[in-house]
């Protein structure tokens, strides 16, 4: 599934990063070592303030392919193709969108059960 040094965009803690492999993984692993980089600037991801993290299989979106021409300009710097980029940016927004999406629904629900008990004050 990953070779070490591999590229991905994965979800962690609830946040949409870029991930490198930090070993090779089979396809059984249920879960993936990994270094994690956070958007710094116009397709460039520095090391994350937790830079070493295990995630689960299931919270990788995309894997780029090998040899894409990511450029590592010095340690814990990584720059990522126009491709890759923009890859990494609508899978963000898509999940962005789906974490509103899923707080709009939430919130009503709330404030009907405060209101009912009185628990929020000029309701």
């Amino acid at each position: 599934m990953l070779k070490h040094g591999s590229l991905a965009v994965a979800v962690v803690q609830r946040q949409v990063m870029v991930v490198q492999a930090a070993r090779a993984h089979d396809q059984r692993e249920r879960w993936v070592d990994v270094y994690t980089y956070t958007p710094f600037g116009e397709r460039v991801f520095l090391a994350s303030a937790v830079p070493q993290a295990r995630i689960s299989a299931r919270d990788i979106l995309t894997i780029f392919p090998d040899g894409e021409g990511v450029y590592e300009p010095t340690t814990g710097m990584l720059e990522l193709p126009a491709q890759a980029f923009c890859e990494y940016m609508e899978l963000s927004d898509r999940t962005q969108r789906r974490y509103e999406q899923l707080f709009s629904a939430w919130t009503p629900k709330v404030g009907l059960k405060a209101k009912a008990r009185k628990l929020v004050p000029g309701w």
